[in-house]
């Protein structure tokens, strides 16, 4: 399963950091910076449906998704056409991302930023602190529907001033993550086990998130319809990467995209 192997992947991928700089020196680090005022949120919470701009080259599904991939040019884009907040790919292997990308485009645009990531371990929650992310993305399924260790992760997050966008992607999950106090969850269309998409999984579970959680739809928005269909859920936010992606002014589809929301709410 792919997800194995982004989590395997990740865990190898800070075992090697840790190598040149150790759990306790970039801990050090994190907490000596001044602690977020959680921005993320704070956006998704706007009334209206908030729109969260992907910025990733590839994607194990798709493979090369952006040839160009003028990611400083994206990222002014999203800037200016009204995006709530940039969410960037940094997995190297699969996503052909890296943390110099994110940390380029935190210098260039002041939106709140998701360092999208597949975080397997509390290192790369202290990685995102000093790259300047607002939110971390935490995918129960990495988890092992491990209640403490999600709870620690978000107690860690809320340590350091960063959102967690909790991931889930059934029932057992919501609950999961309700459990371990998330503010943010995020339902994902694509299945991570074998990434086929099913658009109306947000839908079907829109109502056990409850009240006062804020509710993310990801993966599968193509049109502007399936913007307003998403907005008529009652979803606080939604998520897109690919579709954005693949436009030469991605800005002109986050504009229609807003217009569609405004006009359905």
């Amino acid at each position: 399963m792919i997800l194995d192997q982004l989590a395997q992947y990740s865990r190898d991928r800070v075992r090697l950091a840790q190598a040149s700089k150790s759990l306790s020196a970039i801990q050090a680090e994190a907490l000596a910076l001044p602690r977020g005022d959680f921005p993320f949120e704070k956006a998704m919470a706007n009334p209206g449906l908030s729109l969260i701009g992907e910025v990733k080259k590839a994607s194990p599904s798709k493979g090369i998704i952006s040839e160009d991939f003028p990611y400083l040019e994206i990222a002014d884009q999203y800037q200016t056409s009204g995006v709530d907040a940039i969410s960037v790919l940094t997995e190297p292997k699969w996503f052909l991302g890296s943390d110099q990308i994110f940390q380029a485009i935190r210098q260039r645009v002041d939106l709140p930023m998701l360092r999208k990531d597949f975080t397997v371990d509390p290192y790369q929650i202290y990685e995102a602190k000093l790259l300047g992310a607002d939110c971390v993305l935490v995918i129960v399924a990495l988890l092992d529907q491990d209640l403490g260790r999600l709870q620690d992760y978000l107690s860690l997050c809320d340590q350091l001033g960063l959102s967690a966008l909790v991931e889930a992607h059934d029932l057992g999950e919501i609950e999961l993550a309700c459990q371990a106090g998330a503010r943010i969850i995020g339902v994902n269309n694509r299945n991570l086990k074998d990434f086929s998409v099913d658009f109306n999984n947000a839908e079907r579970l829109r109502d056990a998130v409850p009240e006062g959680i804020l509710f993310v739809a990801e993966s599968g928005v193509q049109t502007v319809s399936d913007v307003q269909a998403v907005t008529r859920l009652g979803a606080d936010a939604v998520l897109v990467g690919e579709a954005l992606m693949r436009q030469k002014q991605p800005g002109d589809l986050v504009r229609a995209f807003k217009r569609g929301a405004a006009d359905a709410s």
